[in-house]
């Protein structure tokens, strides 16, 4: 039971109201704590591609609306809507997306050691709450 007074936080987002310009690579952080998590929204329009990369941390990529084509490893997925791929820390992949495409990625734990060059800055814990959030 919940004592009188403290307020639960529950953070949430519309994915499909994200206004992104005309499908954009750029990433949209949702939320972004260090020694948690970063979740990013990510809109690409046909054709556009995340190319061959990596990173440091354990991904989890959910296609929330339209396809993509997902490489690792050799293989290939097609991933529509509801579809969740699971990357390995420093597994290389890319996405290309085959008609406009909404995803959410995650990655944890947030920043993984050896994300950050010694000497680069690290960014504080932020998160962008929806727009009816209380």
């Amino acid at each position: 039971m919940r004592s009188a007074g403290i307020r639960a936080l529950v953070q949430h987002w519309n994915i499909g109201e994200l206004n992104e310009a005309e499908g954009s690579r750029s990433p949209h952080v949702l939320h972004s704590q260090e020694g948690e998590s970063r979740i990013v929204a990510i809109h690409l329009t046909s054709g556009q591609e995340l190319g061959d990369h990596q990173v440091k941390e354990a991904a989890l990529l959910v296609v929330v609306d339209g396809q993509v084509r997902v490489e690792a490893g050799g293989a290939s997925v097609d991933g529509r809507a509801g579809t969740v791929v699971r990357f390995e820390p420093d597994e290389r992949h890319s996405v290309v997306a085959d008609g406009d495409a909404r995803l959410v990625l995650v990655l944890a734990p947030w920043p993984a050691e050896g994300h950050y060059k010694p000497g680069e800055r690290r960014g504080a814990g932020l998160s962008a709450s929806s727009p009816d959030a209380a």
